[in-house]
Formats: structure tokens, sequence, C-alpha cells
């Protein structure tokens, strides 16, 4: 739809002809107006479709800047929090709005005296439940809630984060929900909380008539090998998507003593650390990012010819999210997929999807690669969250789900068991682990 077609504000309308928009996307076109008129709305739909647009610009309208906290967006991870923001300040480029991103990662100090004055908040579920608790955060005036990748978020497991959220802000607030898919526990929220919604449906974003999905199978041994022949016959941009944190070292430090431009984002690296990263692969720094799924989820990183599965995802929801980074808005892309005997059980779900058409391919014969075997970095327990030095008593946790316990090799994002009591002694709370108080999250 051409953008005339749908009426914004005069300085929205000047900054979407200042970003270079000559019609809008298929979800934008649907929920613009839904949004405008106050409807809840439910959007599905995968990276890749322009959903920020299509509810950035509509909730941004009803914000009256210098009048407090009046839009929150809640998201699973930080580089969605930093994604959103630079949007959302883009839309905002002829209206000045104080917009505000709280995640964890970073110090909280800083984010005090923004919440005191700010009209817009993008944030993640544990740092924003972290300044609920100590009361520096008010959501009274909220008139818009955004819930954005919420199947990630309730994968992660902050659905009680998500729910002690919704019950501080007032009943009538307009409530918009965008997923990649439709669980029970999002049924379940949208039946308690929102009021009608309207429900938009999008088609995945890719264009598979120009994706090329192949994948190999070898043995596990060789498998960072046949990686390596890929990658020298592939000189392309490219995302290497592995389950764990372990993984994604491995091959990053790997790839790089055999001179790649690779680098790897996950969970456990430092926030300044992982935009580092990310800004290095959009501007075409680096050729290679090797990903965990959760770093990654919701980015929007242009121009990616190449994704390589390197572990295969669980479900094909997962493995739609890993290739809508490519074959976008009519260029072409490619998908390769490693498979080793421990990845069969995941790649039949993924084949539960039948509009997939994944093609076997025969596999080269390629040189044998020495590895050398790293610890994962940052983190001091070989897996889950690290632990980071108080900041006024206890130990603090990264975003991630609700948890009392580590698990040594997780998958990132994945529930985590409660850790068992030592022989002997008594089972302690969350609140006991620290004289000074409870947990505190980042």
């Amino acid at each position: 739809m051409n953008i005339k077609e749908i009426k914004l504000q005069p300085e929205f309308e000047k900054a979407v002809l200042d970003l270079g928009f000559s019609e809008f996307t298929e979800i934008q076109e649907k929920c613009i107006p839904l949004i405008q008129q106050g409807k809840d709305v439910i959007g599905l739909s995968h990276t890749g479709s322009g959903k920020t647009a299509a509810f950035g610009f509509p909730a941004l309208e009803k914000v009256n800047p210098g009048h407090g906290l009046q839009l929150l967006v809640v998201v699973p991870t930080r580089e969605l929090c930093n994604q959103v923001t630079k949007e959302f300040r883009k839309f905002t480029k002829y209206r000045k709005t104080y917009i505000t991103e709280v995640y964890g990662g970073v110090s909280i100090n800083p984010q005090f005296e923004h919440l005191r004055k700010t009209d817009v908040v993008i944030g993640t579920p544990g740092r924003l439940l972290d300044h609920l608790t100590r009361r520096t955060i008010d959501l009274r005036k909220v008139k818009i809630l955004i819930l954005d990748e919420a199947d990630k978020m309730f994968e992660m497991g902050f659905i009680e984060d998500i729910n002690r959220i919704i019950s501080e802000i007032p009943k009538n607030t307009q409530k918009l929900l965008f997923s990649a898919t439709m669980s029970s526990t999002i049924l379940n929220l949208v039946h308690k909380y929102m009021n009608n919604p309207e429900k938009i449906k999008m088609p995945i974003y890719v264009d598979k008539s120009k994706l090329m999905q192949n994948f190999y199978s070898t043995d596990r041994r060789n498998k960072f090998s046949l990686l390596v022949h890929v990658m020298k016959h592939q000189p392309l941009l490219t995302i290497i998507f592995c389950s764990t944190r372990r993984n994604v070292d491995f091959i990053n430090n790997n790839l790089r003593k055999l001179n790649f431009k690779a680098e790897a984002i996950h969970g456990g690296l430092t926030q300044s650390k992982r935009k580092q990263v990310m800004d290095a692969f959009r501007d075409n720094k680096l050729q290679i990012l090797v990903a965990s799924d959760v770093a990654a989820r919701g980015l929007d990183i242009k121009n990616v010819d190449l994704i390589i599965n390197y572990d295969i995802p669980k479900t094909s929801q997962e493995y739609v999210h890993r290739i809508g980074r490519t074959a976008r808005a009519g260029s072409e892309g490619k998908v390769i997929s490693l498979l080793t005997s421990e990845d069969h059980d995941n790649f039949r779900h993924v084949l539960e999807d039948r509009s997939l058409l994944i093609h076997k391919m025969e596999t080269p014969q390629f040189e044998e690669v020495k590895t050398v075997k790293t610890q994962s970095q940052g983190n001091s327990f070989g897996g889950g969250f690290r632990r980071d030095r108080p900041q006024g008593g206890g130990f603090q946790r990264r975003d991630g789900p609700r948890s009392s316990g580590f698990k040594r090799e997780e998958r990132e994002g994945g529930r985590f068991p409660p850790r068992r009591p030592s022989q002997g002694s008594p089972r302690r709370d969350s609140k006991s682990l620290n004289p000074r108080g409870p947990f505190r999250r980042r």
C-alpha cells in the first residue's frame, strides 16, 4: 500500500519520508489503522515483516511528551531492546519524545534518572521487574503496552514477570502483542488481559522461491571440518547458528584461528561487546557472525547471504526464524544445515512443516581441520548465567528465566531446573541466599 493511503500525524509522515518508505508492508497496512482506533491487536509475523513500524508509529502518535511514562514495550533480549529503541528514535525525529531503554548487563543507576523523565520505555522483563521491585518505575499512566516477540519471552520463562508487569498498569491500557507463533501460554494471556483483540496473521516473509535450502550429513568428529570447507567455498555474509554458548565460542575461536573474520554473540557477553559485534557485522567489517538463537532473536540484519545451521533447532518455527534473515525483499539467499546423528530428532521436527523444501546434498570431500577446545567466554560456570559483581549487596543475574540454580550446558533460552540442596543442609529459598536481600535482576 502506498504510504499516502495511511494517515499519520504530520511529524510522523515526515519521518516516514526521511526513512525512505515508498509503501507500507502488509502488516503495517493492517495494524496501523487498528492501533490508531485504540483496538487491542495480536500480530502474528516473523522477523523481517516490518512489525516495529507497524506498532511503533501509531503507538508513538498517542504519546504526549512531557506527561510521564505512557508507552511501554517489553522485549525478550538486550539486542532487540537496543534495536527497537533506535527505530523509535528515528520515528520521533520531528517530535521530541524521551525514550529510555532498560535492560540488564549494564549498571542500573543511570536508568533511575532517565525513568523519572521518560515518555516511552523499551525494556527486558528482568530489569523491568527489578525497577518495579525498587519502585523506580511508575506504570500508572501507561496508555499502551506492547509485547514484542512474545513467544520467545515465554520460552525463556518470563511469564510470571509479564503477569506482574501487566498487574501494575491501568486495566484500560491498550495492549498489542506480536509473536511468531500462538502458543497455549499466549492464548491464556490473551484471554486474561486483552479486550476483544483483532488478530492479524502474516505469511512467512521469506521468499522461498529465491531461498535455496540444503543439508549435508556427516559425523560429529568431522562437523567443524565440513563447516570450514563450506565457508571457504561460500565467501558470503554469513550467520552460523548454534544452540549453546559453548558451541558458539568453540566455532568462533576456531574460525578466527583460521583467519576468518568472525565474531561470536551470545548472552554470556557484556552488553558493550554484543553491541560492538552487531555494529561491526552491520557495517560489513565482519564476514561471519556466530550466534545463539536468543542473542540474535528479532534482529533486523540486512543483506545476509548465507545461514548455516551448525546445530539444528528443535522446531520448524525456530528454523523459520533463523532462515528469515536471508532471501528478504526479493533478494536471493541460501541455507545450509549440517546434520550428525545427534541432530536427526530435531531435524524430523523441522520437516513437520511441509512448506519447507530442504534438499539433501552429497557430502563433498574435505580436509580434516584440527580444532582447539575453548572454554566458554565470560562464564565461569561452563553455561548458564554468569556471576556479576554485586551492586549494593548480593549477586545479580543477567536477563533470563527466573530460576534458583544453574545448569552447566544449557540451550540458550531454556528453563533451568532448581538447584538441589547439598546433603545434610536445609533447602533455602532465594531470599535466604543473601543476608542483605533477595536476588536482584539485571
